[in-house]
């Protein structure tokens, strides 16, 4: 084990130094070769403004037909939220009629009874005021 330790010690060491030894010199380039170069770059330059134009423009354009759709759905919604809101007014107006109605039937009701209550008394009365003024029943 002891002779082992210094040989894998020198191996990691070779191994962590030899991406060191895979560097290549690169050759010299022209002053000709790099116009060359920085004109071709233009060019492709002047094609990435003009694909980033169009886009630019196709961005607007999604944009201005998404604002239409909510525009759309934005007035959707508010017709919408219009007549529910009629009906729920029209219910409540139903309602408010039909128990302002009822209220009215309830107290004719109350006063019918109450009538109805002083006839049955009035006709008891004569009823008993009548058999008072009869003669008895042996008489005739």
């Amino acid at each position: 084990m002891r002779k082992t330790l210094p040989f894998l010690f020198l191996l990691f060491i070779a191994l962590c130094h030899a991406p060191v030894l895979a560097v290549e010199t690169a050759p010299r380039i022209s002053d000709r070769e790099i116009i060359e170069n920085l004109s071709d770059l233009r060019g492709d330059i002047k094609e990435l403004k003009a694909g980033q134009k169009a886009l630019e423009q196709r961005f607007d354009d999604m944009n201005n037909s998404v604002n239409k759709r909510f525009d759309i759905l934005q007035w959707m919604l508010g017709l919408f939220i219009t007549v529910a809101i009629s009906l729920m007014g029209i219910m409540g107006r139903i309602l408010w009629n039909q128990q302002k109605k009822l209220t009215q039937i309830e107290t004719s009701l109350e006063a019918q009874k109450e009538e109805l209550s002083f006839l049955k008394s009035l006709i008891e009365k004569l009823q008993s005021l009548i058999e008072k003024l009869m003669p008895p029943k042996g008489v005739l």
